[in-house]
């Protein structure tokens, strides 16, 4: 079997990553992180964090780090934190099976990534620039799922009870300039496999500027940036856990659980 292209330049990643300064969307996630975990209810006692930034989260709970091959020991979390790093996984199902062995049964998993509308203005005007001054396009932003798909993930990895939803922040700036000077400080520059190995025409981040000035700002002159961060919920699978009823089996009519009265179906609309 033919092995697929890796996604991300892991060497390129770290050096970005080296040289990050700005957390806020990761202070955003961590939020996050505790109105669920108060919603949950529950004392967790073996966490583990999963990050690209520990210096970060360490306080938290012991951190590795999102290598392809995490440093996770079987059943020996029961919970998982995985911090907004999934995204640049070459492997994310992978990622979310090992996460899934390393929880104790009953054992909750919460992963953070960028979703598909992460940046949403500057990919189109990037890519409109680089057609229009170079004659092509190029490898320049990481490919980000969808809610549904990415949902999915975490019940072909195995997880019970799986649940996926996002938020939106929106960040105002100056200039395109600005945000992807911004980007560069919080780490997530371009780090693809399949980048460009030598420098853009400076034109091409120009005309992208004005582009993005042109059909974006606000009447201040400003721009915004869309960022998308889904939230992957799923627990380690346990006897304990609630399982759905066998069809049929109801001892109370939805009818009169709603206190409703139950209205006969028309004869065109029965089955038989």
């Amino acid at each position: 079997m033919q092995t697929p292209p890796l996604l991300t330049d892991r060497p390129a990643l770290l050096r970005n990553r080296d040289r990050a300064t700005e957390f806020f969307l990761h202070e955003e996630v961590r939020a996050e992180v505790q109105e669920r975990l108060i919603e949950v209810n529950r004392t967790f006692t073996a966490p583990g964090i999963v990050t690209g930034f520990p210096g970060f989260w360490a306080d938290l709970g012991p951190t590795v780090a999102d290598d392809d091959l995490l440093s996770l020991t079987p059943a020996a979390h029961d919970l998982i934190i995985h911090a907004l790093c999934l995204h640049w996984a070459n492997d994310p199902v992978g990622q979310l099976v090992q996460c899934r062995h390393a929880l104790q049964p009953d054992g909750l998993f919460i992963a953070f990534l960028f979703g598909g509308e992460t940046l949403h203005e500057l990919r189109s005007c990037l890519a409109a620039a680089e057609v229009e001054v170079s004659g092509g396009l190029s490898p320049r932003v990481l490919p980000m799922g969808e809610i549904r798909e990415l949902g999915g993930l975490l019940q072909r990895a195995g997880f019970a009870l799986p649940v996926a939803d996002s938020f939106r922040k929106t960040v105002r700036y100056r200039d395109a300039w600005h945000l992807m000077h911004d980007l560069r400080l919080m780490g997530e520059g371009n780090a693809l496999a399949g980048r460009l190995r030598h420098p853009t025409r400076r034109a091409v981040f120009a005309r992208a500027a004005e582009l993005y000035q042109t059909e974006y700002s606000d009447p201040e002159g400003r721009i915004p940036a869309t960022f998308e961060v889904i939230c992957l919920t799923g627990w380690a699978p346990s006897d304990s856990q609630p399982k759905p009823l066998r069809p049929g089996s109801a001892a109370q009519r939805l009818a009169d659980a709603l206190n409703t009265a139950e209205m006969p179906l028309p004869p065109d609309l029965r089955k038989g």
